[in-house]
């Protein structure tokens, strides 16, 4: 960041503050809304702030082959490095903006942050660009180097997508995953129904459309749904469409009456759970962290559901140790690279690596294996991710199939029957099929022990 502490509500110098922040390990979602608190921003500067902040994290690995040539070897400070890559975001992807203001304002950006002289350098690059033009990506000759800078994702990943789907469908994996996310609620039919939360988010100008991916669910424009009475009642919640599949996928019924949520926070899986129940089931719900049990209890109390909810700091390794109760459902939507996330969690692809999916995947197993122990006879469980890597997603449910005999893997089904002629048991979710979050769901139903003593010889 610049060495200079300035406070500005100018949108262009607050997107290179927080990109700045972003680059050294602060989370986009988390960083930019604290901006948006901390700053008096009318609705138009809050969209170009947010626009300018995902825009350039979504395209950093070309910004980078793009910029390259201009400054070489060259030293520069990294929120200079930021500044540049708005400024090239805004001349290749948005077509509102003409070139003289953006350049105008990257060097007032310049000024303000460091001093004349960067004011000058900025200057100098930005009509070296203009004159020169950026260099074409399509001059890269290595295919899987070209996707990569193409669509700013590691080679790694590009390397494990083409191994696992071949060149083709990863091509169209990758196609809209810089797109920007659908804003999705879920209606909270415990105390609204799905008429009563159109009703009222269309009295507040919202628009909304119904989804064809879940149940109770609808796509919502117009403005941040979380503003609405409906939010604040406590009539809906905020979730991705296929992040909602898990939990249709467990069979909840009447008949259901222990649930173990094994890692639940913040709890958006958790209430659809105690929407799904009858009131005098329960739902454990554990996570390790204290801070995130409470956004548990903080999400159960304004959706009405927390007497339906008990919850309990506990590691799910330990679950067969620290619990005694057999359950008829457990839910284990588990720790994982989130590369199903992208559009909504951009700088993720920078920050993990091959070997962090590796230790991911191990640390998956260990949670089923464990929590696989207080499965009550002929109940199920649920495994699932928001990751599209086949290590963490059907390599897991191979291992724990081979190490579990009792359970079998059944069809994985969902409200609306998605991919219901996909020839698999399990459920894969590309963000390329909906439009969605990439999400993968299994389903595993135990066996009935046999109780060999009451056998009559």
């Amino acid at each position: 960041m610049s060495d200079k502490r300035v406070y500005s509500d100018n949108p262009r110098v607050l997107a290179v503050q927080t990109l700045a922040k972003i680059k050294n390990g602060a989370y986009s979602n988390l960083q930019l809304n604290q901006v948006i608190k901390q700053h008096q921003l009318g609705e138009a500067d809050k969209r170009l702030l947010t626009t300018l902040v995902y825009g350039v994290i979504q395209h950093r690995l070309t910004f980078e082959y793009w910029l390259t040539p201009f400054i070489g070897n060259k030293k520069i400070d990294a929120w200079v490095r930021e500044l540049l890559y708005t400024a090239m975001f805004q001349m290749e992807f948005l077509d509102k903006i003409p070139e003289h203001a953006i350049f105008n304002e990257s060097i007032e950006v310049a000024k303000i942050l460091g001093h004349v002289g960067t004011g000058k350098f900025v200057t100098a690059i930005l009509h070296n660009i203009a004159r020169q033009g950026l260099r074409d990506i399509d001059d890269i000759k290595d295919p899987i180097q070209r996707l990569s800078i193409e669509k700013s994702l590691p080679v790694w990943l590009i390397n494990e997508l083409v191994k696992q789907h071949g060149e083709e469908k990863t091509r169209a994996l990758v196609e809209t995953i810089n797109d920007a996310p659908s804003q999705s609620i879920r209606v909270n039919t415990v105390v609204a129904t799905d008429d009563d939360v159109v009703k009222s988010l269309e009295s507040e100008n919202y628009t909304t459309v119904k989804s064809l991916v879940a149940d109770h669910a609808y796509i919502v424009s117009g403005g941040h749904v979380a503003s609405s009475k409906a939010y604040h009642d406590g009539w809906l919640t905020i979730q991705d469409e296929s992040a909602m599949l898990p939990v249709e996928s467990m069979h909840l019924t009447a008949e259901v009456k222990t649930i173990l949520d094994a890692a639940a926070a913040p709890g958006g899986k958790t209430t659809q759970i105690a929407q799904c129940i009858s009131a005098d089931a329960k739902i454990t719900a554990l996570d390790i962290h204290e801070h995130k049990i409470k956004l548990i209890n903080n999400n159960a109390q304004r959706l009405h559901v927390a007497d339906r909810i008990q919850t309990r700091i506990l590691d799910a390794r330990k679950v067969p140790n620290e619990i005694d109760t057999k359950f008829d459902r457990i839910l284990v939507d588990a720790p994982c690279s989130g590369f199903g996330l992208l559009r909504r969690k951009p700088e993720i692809r920078y920050d993990k690596t091959l070997e962090d999916v590796q230790n991911l995947a191990q640390l998956q197993f260990d949670i089923l294996d464990s929590v696989s122990q207080n499965v009550a006879d002929n109940g199920m469980m649920v495994y699932s991710t928001c990751t599209i890597l086949s290590q963490e997603n059907d390599d897991v449910v191979t291992k724990f199939l081979l190490a579990h005999t009792e359970f079998e893997l059944i069809p994985t089904q969902t409200v609306k029957n998605l991919k219901s002629n996909r020839g698999e048991d399990v459920l894969h979710v590309y963000p390329n099929d909906y439009q969605t979050d990439g999400f993968f769901v299994a389903t595993f139903k135990k066996r009935a022990s046999i109780d060999t003593a009451n056998i009559k010889k």
